[in-house]
């Protein structure tokens, strides 16, 4: 009996611990002076962190900036991955509680919604009113203020980059002044991919287009024939409305082997039977095979083989439009102490794709580096922004990478990012800007020729720098 008291005593002392332990680590993650954002590569002690959820609290907060000479920075739901949204010593604007949806225009496909809402929050909006988002990523987590900010683009191959669907919004200043941006003022090329460095966006028109059914269809492909398959059979068909590509990280079969998935329009009588919008389904199944992905290769074969066998089961799978705007993001929920996934996505013209796979995967072979998967969606030729991704009509790989947290090994992760992005530029692509303050400056200004203008015009608009974060003391 006493031997049985002792086991249970030890136990519960157990137990005990790990809750206190608990305890301890979400208090040291609600530390409202220590911030950082998904990566949790670069956490820094911030000044405050002020909920913005209101009007008046923004402009106060923002007149307070300028008498005590304070930096502001802005969040959303902090998945942009290199300081983008906070900055030492600084005063960094919660948006996430400034989240109504102003008004919906049915007539005329609009929607007018705070910037710290999210897309989920769009989608169940519209959903009931036949009406879906035009262009959105392909999670629907994020703030439709931080989508801005980074000029998104998703599965539609129709419609290219968000900038194209915002018809205005309502920008506080850094004097503190709210005006209204319109699609022809100089600004609005600015703001949109513009990182948070010239005011906070407070609300957005957008367009909205038709709910739409469509049939799910997949099939495997070499690497060396999706450029002729892409060009055949998705852009040449207007009743292809969306579309995403995989290519393995498998060992067995690294940067060849593919799958294709196509949405294609189907017979709209059926809508109602699937518009109701869908959640996250089997999480703990793809986590757990995420999990050993980012483990050994033998993780990597056996992921590979189960992403692309679901999906080529799922084939013929009608859904609707918001639904498959609404991809599982649950199982990309990671924390590890030694450990964490960042992005990178690289962009490269259409008719370049076969000779860059081969020049990176030439690149990678040597390199120990744990890519854990690939993504390719398609981006139309874009140059709205002035900080445009889009030179021309482009395929957009995101890539997902699972790397050490010390020095030693963010540094390596570093180099061989660099390496890539050189790749990239050697076939005339580009990168995009929301990750991982890697590359070098060299390598933004052949990306992005009009990065000086940029960065002369926030002087212009914002002479005492008042909004500011780490990718803007990186490249200004």
């Amino acid at each position: 009996m006493k031997k049985k008291w002792i086991v249970i005593g030890i136990i519960l002392v157990f137990y005990l611990s790990m809750f206190f332990y608990s305890i301890q680590k979400e208090k040291n993650v609600q530390d409202p002076a220590l911030m950082t954002d998904v990566s949790r590569l670069m956490p820094v002690k911030v000044k405050q962190v002020t909920d913005g959820s209101s009007e008046a609290t923004l402009l106060d907060t923002i007149k307070e900036a300028k008498e005590k000479n304070l930096k502001v920075s802005i969040a959303g739901k902090q998945h942009s991955m290199g300081g983008h949204t906070y900055y030492k010593d600084g005063i960094v604007l919660d948006m996430t509680g400034y989240n109504k949806i102003l008004e919906i225009d049915k007539q005329n496909k609009t929607i007018t919604v705070q910037s710290g809402a999210t897309w989920n929050d769009i989608q169940q909006a519209v959903n009931p009113y036949g009406l879906a988002v035009k262009v959105m990523q392909s999670q629907n987590i994020f703030t439709i203020g931080g989508s801005l900010s980074v000029n998104a683009h998703g599965r539609d191959i129709r419609y290219g980059s968000l900038i194209d669907t915002v018809r205005s919004f309502r920008l506080l200043n850094a004097d503190g002044k709210i005006i209204t941006v319109n699609r022809d003022d100089e600004l609005f090329s600015l703001v949109l991919g513009g990182y948070g460095l010239f005011g906070v966006i407070l609300d957005v028109e957008l367009e909205l287009t038709d709910d739409e059914l469509y049939a799910m269809n997949s099939r495997e492909l070499d690497y060396k024939e999706y450029t002729d398959y892409f060009k055949e059979n998705v852009l040449n068909r207007p009743d292809v409305r969306m579309h995403l590509a995989r290519i393995s990280t498998a060992k067995s079969s690294f940067l060849k082997e593919m799958y294709v998935t196509d949405y294609v329009l189907t017979d709209q009588s059926a809508l109602g039977n699937y518009n109701k919008l869908k959640e996250d389904e089997l999480t703990g199944i793809t986590k757990f095979s995420l999990g050993l992905a980012r483990n050994n290769d033998f993780g990597k074969d056996a992921f590979w083989n189960l992403q692309k066998s679901h999906f080529i089961k799922e084939s013929g799978k009608q859904m609707t439009r918001n639904n498959v705007m609404r991809s599982e993001s649950k199982f990309l929920e990671y924390e590890n102490e030694s450990n964490t996934d960042v992005l990178q996505e690289y962009f490269v013209p259409v008719d370049h794709f076969e000779a860059y796979i081969d020049e990176l995967r030439s690149a990678l072979s040597a390199e120990e580096f744990n890519l854990v998967n690939i993504t390719i969606r398609y981006v139309q030729k874009n140059e709205n922004a002035v900080l445009s991704y889009a030179k021309s009509d482009m395929f957009a790989l995101v890539l997902l990478i699972n790397q050490g947290l010390s020095p030693a090994e963010r540094t390596e992760t570093e180099r061989i990012v660099q390496k890539m992005i050189d790749v990239t530029l050697n076939h005339d692509g580009s990168y995009y800007l929301p990750y991982m303050n890697y590359p070098t400056n060299e390598q933004m200004e052949k990306a992005y020729p009009r990065k000086n203008e940029f960065f002369k015009k926030k002087l212009q608009y914002d002479p005492e720098e008042r909004f500011t974060n780490y990718f803007y003391e990186r490249y200004k």
